[in-house]
């Protein structure tokens, strides 16, 4: 029995909600403290019209069921609950509320959803999934609506939507740009804040889930909203399967934190009038413990709360066919009866132990913003972490240090913070998984995206209706001498390569690489380091491109390529500094001068100047040999290649002082003298 199983009943797992047996429908609910639960059938085209209504009984755990021949596929329904009044409790048995595990919601008013039976069959016609191995896999992080809102190559009607994902032009440029794994933001049913709505925005990131079973119908085709939940479904499936089909996987971003319901004043939709004081963390007066900064919590302290996340990443698993998944404030979703973040938690032995997830890929937020909050490097080996250091780091390697320089005072780092994270953060990640249990990353939805990181030193958030006042102040960006737009051609120039050197520092770290959709064609949110209430060409895609832009996509094509075609940049484990095999690369740094760095070098904070010699050995006794040779300081260099035990010649593979990915295959030899510009990385192939 897995740990999934021994959480609840034997006869509870895939058993909660409504389950079909021939002409018998059977649902079952979990609530701790009801008195009552119904449930009601309502009519299809009047939607507060009760056809019927069956009581549910309790049995053993806080399980309540009943089974009706009514019940059955097409049929819309709610639940009914009452129960005692008390400080944890908000029962209110006048609201149709929506069934924790229903495979379809439909919405009938901003204040009403109801649920549908659905069955989801679908043909999968034989496209299984990729099963990308983890030192292969290129996270490119987009949102399912604007990731293809903005494409005029598609028809109207598909714009923006979960048809387009899986359409022939969205696939043409994920293959082109190279990336293997698309991470969708929040689709799982969400809905947006009532201050958002009230001054005439939405929440368009979607970390605002109230089911965690159910597709978010905005983001089907008006034909599949028409038709129906099964159509949204078979939709969503067939995005999968095509992306699928041309070797693509597909990721999830899941918010299983907390809810939409909101704090003690938030609307009540589902969880809280079922079982509010069981769903959510909350002390003995019914003031909620929130760790997710959203007014509410749910409490992993309670099995059946835990049951529902196993349930539902079973579904989206094999219903799906999703290939993983990235959980959002992942530390809350860890947190144990004293509200403390527990490695060994049970939802994350669940994880583990079960079957059915072997091959997903499980990628964490490892943080949030409680007490003991930030986790990064303390969650088990079988999940993979986003790397908050490697972010930090790089950012100020490459822009901060460079403002500071800029502005008549020192460098405030040097190279030895930036070579442990090409070297895959092992201070953080130093596990079994090796550099592979970090997950790399300079921008994500959240934060500047990459061309405003090079282009304002502060955040411009004046149109989400906050007075600015929203969004992180801390941010390491450094617009290079002008805010914002209408720079000089000197400081654009500037921007461009310091893009190209964060992009490519992604790609050649060791560890998963993540690119935030929009990233790789230079996009703009106009200085706005929190978009997540604008749907709007802000936040969209864009798809008509400049020279610059294109240029920009090219060179991000060919460094993925350049990525996939050297297993070196890609190790699975952590370098040898002495011996290279087929398990361990060779790992050797270099100052400028050519010599391995002294203790010296890598203490000094204006030694800005390193080369990375990594090697690759193979069973064929071949070898694949790479030297990156990065600068950091705005004044050009000469840095000397260093004399390598049996190679001698270099050949080069790319260089980030050209704006396009120009090959020069220019062939150089140890000892050489190489001139590098101002703030640059150029990639060697070493033979």
């Amino acid at each position: 029995m897995s740990t999934a199983e021994s959480l609840a009943p034997a006869n509870q797992a895939g058993q909660m909600g409504v389950t079909l047996n021939g002409d018998l429908g059977t649902i079952r609910v979990y609530s701790e403290t009801a008195s009552s639960i119904e449930l009601c059938l309502l009519d299809t085209d009047d939607p507060r019209s009760v056809v019927k209504s069956i009581p549910l009984q309790r049995g053993d755990q806080g399980i309540w069921s009943a089974t009706d021949s009514d019940l059955k596929l097409g049929t819309k329904y709610a639940l009914r609950v009452d129960g005692p009044e008390g400080p944890r409790n908000r029962f209110n048995d006048s609201l149709f509320l929506i069934e924790p595990y229903a495979k379809a919601v439909v919405r009938e008013s901003a204040r009403e959803y109801h649920c549908v039976v659905v069955d989801g069959k679908f043909d999968w016609q034989g496209v299984a999934k990729p099963n990308i191995p983890l030192d292969e896999l290129v996270v490119y992080e987009a949102h399912a609506r604007g990731l293809t809102r903005g494409n005029k190559a598609l028809p109207d009607d598909l714009r923006g939507t979960y048809a387009a994902l899986g359409h022939e032009s969205t696939i043409a440029h994920l293959k082109k740009i190279g990336v293997n794994a698309v991470e969708l933001l929040p689709i799982q049913m969400l809905i947006s804040e009532p201050h958002l709505l009230k001054n005439g925005l939405i929440n368009y990131w979607g970390y605002n889930t109230i089911n965690f079973f159910t597709p978010h119908h905005r983001y089907a085709t008006a034909a599949a909203i028409q038709a129906g939940p099964e159509a949204i479904i078979a939709e969503l499936k067939t995005a999968i399967r095509e992306l699928h089909r041309n070797g693509i996987e597909v990721i999830i971003d899941v918010v299983y934190n907390h809810t939409a319901e909101g704090g003690a004043g938030g609307l009540t939709y589902s969880y809280r009038g079922i079982d509010n004081s069981s769903y959510y963390r909350q002390d003995d007066n019914g003031h909620y413990q929130d760790t997710t900064g959203c007014g509410n919590s749910l409490n992993f302290a309670n099995p059946q709360v835990v049951q529902m996340v196993i349930e539902s990443l079973r579904y989206w698993t094999e219903e799906m066919q999703v290939d993983g998944y990235r959980f959002d404030l992942a530390t809350t979703l860890a947190r144990n009866e004293a509200n403390h973040f527990d490695p060994n938690h049970p939802l994350l032995r669940a994880i583990n132990d079960e079957p059915a997830f072997a091959a997903t890929k499980m990628i964490v937020e490892p943080w949030d913003v409680g007490l003991g909050g930030w986790q990064t490097g303390n969650f088990p080996d079988r999940f993979s972490e986003w790397n908050d250091r490697f972010r930090d780091s790089v950012r100020r390697f490459w822009l901060s240090d460079i403002a500071a320089a800029r502005n008549g005072g020192n460098h405030w780092n040097g190279v030895a913070d930036l070579a442990t994270r090409l070297a895959g953060s092992r201070d953080i990640v130093d596990g079994p998984s090796g550099p592979l249990g970090g997950v790399n990353f300079i921008t994500a939805h959240d934060g500047f995206c990459l061309h405003d990181l090079v282009s304002y030193n502060v955040k411009h958030n004046n149109a989400n209706g906050e007075s600015n006042r929203d969004g992180s102040n801390n941010n390491s960006s450094f617009n290079h001498g002008h805010e914002g737009e209408g720079a000089s051609e000197e400081i654009r120039m500037q921007r461009r390569k310091a893009v190209r050197n964060l992009l490519a520092t992604v790609l050649f770290s060791a560890g998963i690489p993540m690119i935030t959709s929009g990233d790789e064609r230079g996009k703009t949110q106009n200085g706005n380091n929190n978009a997540y209430c604008q749907d709007s060409v802000m936040t969209w895609l864009n798809w008509d491109l400049t020279r610059h832009q294109q240029d920009l996509e090219d060179t991000f094509s060919y460094l993925t390529k350049l990525r996939r075609e050297n297993p070196v940049l890609r190790p699975k484990s952590f370098g040898d500094f002495n011996t290279a095999s087929e398990d361990h690369d060779l790992l050797k740094w270099y100052n400028a001068a050519g010599e391995i760095m002294s203790e010296e070098n890598w203490h000094d904070p204006e030694c800005r100047t390193i080369s990375r010699f990594s090697e690759r050995l193979f069973g064929d006794g071949s070898k694949n040999s790479l030297l990156l040779i990065i600068h950091g300081n705005e004044s050009s260099s000469l840095v000397t290649l260093p004399k390598i035990d049996g190679s001698s010649e270099y050949e080069e593979l790319w260089n980030s002082a050209h704006e396009a990915p120009t090959i020069t295959a220019r062939k150089l030899y140890a000892g050489d003298q190489v001139q590098l510009s101002g703030t640059s990385m150029l990639l060697l192939r070493v033979n």
